[in-house]
């Protein structure tokens, strides 16, 4: 037994492995994140009962629509007085399970009647029950839901014995008056024998003998204190659920502020951590530049100290020949930036004198046009300029590049030739 219920068990979790990684077209339609709590109390449910067993089957919805579904099938075993019963249920789980409740039927046999009318099972099968109405998301599960039908049923079956009608009873055989007649029907009676009536049990194929229908026993009334008792527990039940609904819902608003605060701080972490990615480039930008800076520093300070004695020797120095451009191009840059310089300090000048009313405004406007005619020609000749010589500068590095080919190429030859 015990390895059959070990291997029973291996069987039904490879199925549920299965069919719960499958992808696609075929995918039962449960979220990712719930199907290993599915799968954990399936097999909770079948190791606790093992005549329920999970198997895939096709649902179909009041409006039409028909989806592909896990249910667990089976019998659940109840006891009512003293006597214990198997009744045969089917528990479908639902696409929003286990969010959402799973939608369990009763589901009688053709020798089975559904109990009309019954509290918690209506004529279809649907059973409805105070634990699903209050169904708690993660605490909720399979095994306490069985747990409280077999309760249920036991108080109250929903299943009877269908009752069989009895067999009609033999025609009596009337004697003829002659002794030809009654040779003749012995002689038939001894030829053909009698078929035995055929007996209706009312035994149940899930175990023991179901109750028989309460319409043959409407003269029995329950013990006034055995209902009482029952109402009040399932009044202090009800009461019981109702508190622990309200709990969850409080919980669940707290749980969605505590998520919202969540979701804000872990926004603020990213911006925070971005702006530290950003502080941190900027820094080491920075210190890239204080190098190069101080690098330059050294280099300008080692110039100082070398033609620092020059200066002594040379005497009076003019600031205007101490730099001389390496051609002619940048000598006439040199001078094109120069007067273009200078103009724009005559025009700020000019601006200054005309608002502290130093000249009149119509020489100021002369003024101010004459010198704009000549920094456009200056900065026009600079433009040029500019561009002659970043031709020059291409030409230059193309010859260079065409000089160290050939270099290279002689190089090899050299080598090619001495090897």
């Amino acid at each position: 037994m015990a390895g059959a219920a070990a291997q029973n068990t291996q069987f039904t979790q490879q199925f549920l492995s299965s069919v719960l990684s499958q992808r696609g077209p075929s995918a039962l339609p449960y979220t990712e994140d719930v199907k290993w709590l599915i799968r954990q109390q399936l097999l909770s449910l079948v190791n606790t009962y093992p005549s329920l067993q999970p198997k895939t089957a096709t649902f179909t919805h009041n409006d039409g629509r028909t989806v592909n579904l896990l249910q667990a099938e089976g019998t659940i075993p109840m006891f009512y007085q003293e006597v214990m019963y198997n009744i045969p249920v089917v528990i479908w789980l639902m696409e929003s399970y286990p969010r959402q409740p799973p939608c369990a039927y009763v589901a009688p046999t053709r020798d089975m009647i559904i109990k009309r009318p019954h509290p918690h099972v209506n004529p279809s099968g649907l059973v409805s029950l105070p634990y699903l109405q209050n169904w708690i998301y993660p605490s909720s599960n399979l095994v306490d839901l069985v747990r409280n039908l077999s309760l249920t049923f036991g108080r109250d079956p929903p299943l009877y014995t269908r009752q069989r009608p009895a067999p009609p009873p033999a025609n009596p055989i009337c004697t003829p008056p002659d002794n030809s007649s009654v040779i003749s029907a012995s002689s038939s009676a001894s030829a053909r024998p009698g078929i035995p009536p055929r007996v209706y049990s009312s035994l149940s194929p899930y175990g023991g003998r179901l109750p028989p229908s309460p319409q043959h026993h409407r003269h029995h009334t329950e013990d006034p204190s055995e209902v009482f008792r029952r109402n009040a527990i399932d009044k202090l039940l009800s009461n019981l659920h109702a508190d622990i609904d309200g709990l969850r819902k409080n919980r669940e608003t707290e749980m969605d502020g505590l998520f919202s605060a969540q979701a804000v701080l872990r926004q603020r972490e990213d911006q925070l951590s971005k702006g530290l990615r950003e502080m941190q480039d900027e820094k080491e930008g920075l210190e890239q530049q204080l190098q190069m800076v101080l690098m330059n520093s050294d280099i300008l300070e080692a110039w100082l100290r070398e033609n620092e004695s020059k200066t002594a020797n040379i005497g009076k120095v003019d600031i205007d020949d101490v730099f001389e451009p390496i051609d002619a191009l940048s000598k006439q840059m040199l001078e094109c930036s120069a007067s273009d310089l200078s103009i724009e300090d005559a025009i700020y000048s000019l601006d200054k004198a005309v608002q502290e009313g130093s000249i009149p405004f119509d020489q100021y406007l002369r003024s101010i046009r004459s010198l704009s005619r000549e920094q456009f020609f200056y900065r026009a000749t600079s433009s040029k300029l500019r561009a002659t010589q970043m031709q020059t500068q291409v030409s230059n590095m193309a010859a260079r590049l065409s000089h160290m080919e050939e270099s290279f190429q002689k190089q090899e030859h050299h080598r090619a030739i001495f090897d």
